[in-house]
């Protein structure tokens, strides 16, 4: 396998600098730790280590050291398509280098031999309650698929160094089934369907994902499923659900444990829903004004927003001062292929009024917009409009990057993740010290 021979040559000097930093530098100051930051959700405390990942405040998260626009430009494309295949992503998450045709290719093969789901699992999912919620029923398929785990079948005979081969196979298998299962959570739940969705191995991964999804007549879905996993694949180890899987990985939790858990960390209202609050509040303009209003109009509208107590979702970022390379990418993604789209015209339009507005009132830091500003507009032109489904949507994407940091993780023997609590009177008693 192409993903375990290099990580395997990478290996001996990868190690070598976390046991010299561990050992020899451990005492070097990186940051100091403010009350505001325990007290505030530990926001900015820089404590976690990725190589995967890294947003920078200025120019958006570059993956592996590559900003969004390199990797598009520099990813293998399937033949006759303008979007890089998800398994050059994969491989680039993986290994740190853009990879040949051919060693993107063994990904998407490795997938397509991975990509059978056991009748348990389809079970499972039609025992449950017809109103439960899609990201629910992810969750469940992930832990019930934990039974395939060749990590937790493999723990008690492994060596430490050697955890890292069997967290690659749960990785490769996990992947390949996650838009197997996606799509038909969507297929059952909205549409009532039971029938098993088949992966073609002469598709690629966003290709096949795009065919069981069967939502459009539109040419260009395979295109946007390629671009939305690749762009919601990792957003350094901060986030709640990257973190999650991290943490949970580190009590040596196996993938789909701690894919599951993190799964559970995104379904929450203020990491996973906003590209559903983006869209909703996108619709609610679009139908407001019969259309796209007047530039003065939705200025109007922007401040009635705001002044209501209400945020303008999609626009702010914790980390960036600078629009979201990602939201450019989808933009630009939709300007090409249906520019005359109302929801995109919108979309457009307040990515010109909002920035303008949220400076005037003065209290975001960065008025630019995010990723999920567009992402829902994208997904609702092609057809798929069941807003509780775009997070499931959002878990596939996300899986690339959580389970490259966890084999990662693994490799470089990780330590189980145990910080210090400190009580309310502690703190108060280390501000009376300081005369504040």
């Amino acid at each position: 396998m192409i993903l375990h021979e290099k990580i395997s040559a990478q290996l001996p000097a990868w190690r070598e600098r976390i046991k010299s930093l561990a050992k020899e530098h451990a005492e070097v100051k990186v940051d100091d730790v403010t009350v505001g930051q325990i007290v505030g959700g530990m926001r900015n405390i820089k404590s976690l280590l990725s190589d995967v990942s890294f947003v920078d405040p200025s120019e958006g998260i570059r993956l592996r050291g590559m900003s969004i626009p390199e990797v598009l430009q520099a990813l293998p494309r399937a033949r006759g398509g303008k979007m890089p295949l998800v398994g050059a992503l994969y491989y680039l998450l993986m290994i740190g280098e853009v990879p040949s045709n051919e060693e993107a290719q063994s990904v998407e093969d490795e997938w397509a031999q991975r990509a059978t789901v056991p009748d348990y699992v389809y079970k499972m999912l039609k025992s449950m309650p017809k109103e439960t919620h899609p990201m629910t029923l992810f969750s469940q398929a992930v832990l019930a698929l934990q039974n395939e785990s060749v990590f937790a079948a493999r723990y008690h005979e492994m060596k430490k160094d050697q955890y890292w081969e069997a967290a690659l196979e749960d990785s490769l298998d996990l992947t390949a089934k996650l838009p197997i299962v996606a799509a038909y959570i969507y297929r059952m739940k909205y549409f009532g369907e039971n029938a098993k969705p088949k992966y073609n191995p002469k598709l690629d991964y966003g290709a096949n994902f795009a065919k069981m999804m069967k939502v459009s007549d539109r040419k260009g879905y395979t295109e946007l499923a390629r671009l939305y996993f690749i762009l919601h694949s990792d957003h350094e180890s901060g986030n709640v659900s990257a973190h999650t899987m991290h943490l949970v990985g580190s009590a040596l939790s196996d993938p789909y444990l701690s894919f599951s858990a993190a799964l559970n960390g995104l379904a929450g209202p203020l990491h996973g829903l906003a590209n559903q609050e983006c869209l909703g509040w996108l619709i609610e303009v679009k139908d407001k004004f019969g259309g796209v209003p007047s530039r003065e109009d939705l200025y109007k509208f922007a401040w009635d927003t705001l002044n209501g107590g209400h945020v303008i979702p999609g626009y702010g970022h914790a980390v960036l001062r600078v629009p979201d390379p990602r939201f450019t990418a989808q933009m630009e993604f939709a300007k090409k292929r249906f520019p005359g789209d109302e929801l995109v015209r919108l979309a457009d339009l307040v990515f010109d009024v909002v920035p303008q507005v949220l400076k005037e009132q003065g209290k975001a830091k960065n008025p630019a917009p995010n990723v999920d500003a567009i992402s829902g507009a994208l997904q609702y032109y092609y057809g798929v409009r069941d807003f509780d489904f775009y997070t499931v949507l959002f878990g596939i994407g996300r899986a690339l990057g959580v389970t490259a940091n966890y084999v990662w993780a693994r490799a470089l023997g990780q330590p189980i993740e145990r910080p210090k609590s400190l009580t309310t009177k502690m703190l108060e008693e280390v501000v009376a010290q300081r005369g504040v």
